[in-house]
């Protein structure tokens, strides 16, 4: 069985490399087998014929400026968001928690379009976002704490509600007082979720952090384990349930709030792809953690892919996740409560 679900977790990642392989080959702009041919040789520092370099030109500055930023921006989110929903499924005991349970999300809205309002940079929208939805949490983690009464889990989704309810407003203020020709449409436009104006600097600033963080909630599977049996058989078996609890949320917040600060808002992928994942290797976080993570990235790079290669007019990812996840969800629930 162990085999089984170790030949899963390979199975995704050779998925994951022929979605990538695709990613690059799809698009608008039409790149024939002869000029990936000589970009390989390019990227080789092979030494090219002058007028075969001239010739590819174009298709270096499509391929490295805007097919590659957003494939690696679609596999950190997707695997940021299904990580941060498997790690908050754990900590809650609850399989239909998602990452914005504690308000990362609507804190995160708020910033980014105040950032907008104000007239800032894509920069500083982005480290607004960053900064309001870490903000959030912490005023989610100060009521759960302040008005604690025994219930630590009950306080904390409690507070995650009014953290959520408390910038969910904000954002209609902002949105209230934006001008309804400029700034408006952008902010729209900006929470419906895409990766068209994602930055490869951007991305290479963010990737060490995801990565590192997602390799330590890994290394957290079997804390997660014995905290998904309760809190109290939990701290009976030697775990000091607040400070992992505490530490993961906090690294589940930021990948949450880096994802969201990258591409808006993008939902159900912190909820679907950990019900896929634990469906094909169980619910043991020592694999169901890198299992979401490949799974996770590989979603969202298919349906950018799609987004951007096969219709006229690019849609929001926010809106096709939506669409893809709710019947996925609606299936994999069924067999759920069957099994």
């Amino acid at each position: 069985m162990l085999l089984k679900k170790r030949l899963y977790l390979v199975g995704v990642f050779i998925l994951l490399l022929l979605s990538i392989i695709s990613s690059f080959w799809i698009g608008q702009y039409p790149i024939s087998l002869e000029e990936y041919k000589d970009v390989f040789y390019y990227w080789l520092n092979v030494d090219l014929n002058p007028a075969i370099l001239e010739k590819v030109k174009f298709t270096i500055i499509v391929l490295e400026e805007i097919r590659l930023p957003r494939i690696m921006a679609a596999i950190l989110i997707g695997a940021a968001l299904s990580v941060s929903g498997v790690v908050f499924q754990g900590i809650f005991v609850n399989p239909l928690v998602s990452p914005g349970i504690l308000g990362v999300l609507a804190g995160a809205s708020f910033g980014a379009a105040l950032g907008m309002l104000l007239g800032q940079s894509l920069f500083i929208i982005q480290v607004t976002a960053f900064v309001f939805g870490l903000l959030a949490v912490v005023f989610a983690l100060f009521i759960s704490k302040f008005y604690a009464q025994g219930n630590t889990l009950l306080m904390l989704v409690l507070g995650g509600v009014i953290s959520s309810s408390l910038f969910g407003a904000l954002l209609s203020l902002v949105k209230y007082t934006a001008d309804p020709y400029n700034t408006l449409p952008s902010i729209v436009y900006w929470l419906m979720g895409s990766l068209s104006s994602v930055k490869l600097e951007s991305i290479l600033m963010v990737t060490p952090w995801i990565v590192v963080f997602i390799i330590i909630l890994i290394s957290f599977g079997k804390h997660l384990n014995l905290m998904s049996l309760g809190e109290d058989d939990a701290r009976t078996l030697g775990l000091d349930v607040k400070k992992v609890r505490l530490l993961m949320i906090f690294l589940a917040t930021i990948l949450s709030a880096l994802s969201v600060m990258l591409a808006g808002m993008i939902g159900w992928i912190g909820l679907v792809i950990p019900h896929i994942s634990r469906f094909l290797v169980g619910a043991n976080h020592v694999l169901l953690i890198p299992m979401s993570a490949l799974l996770g990235g590989t979603f969202l790079l298919i349906v950018d892919t799609a987004s951007r290669g096969f219709f006229l007019t690019e849609i929001p990812l926010g809106i096709l996740t939506s669409l893809i996840g709710i019947p996925v969800f609606l299936f994999v629930l069924k067999h759920s409560l069957k099994s």
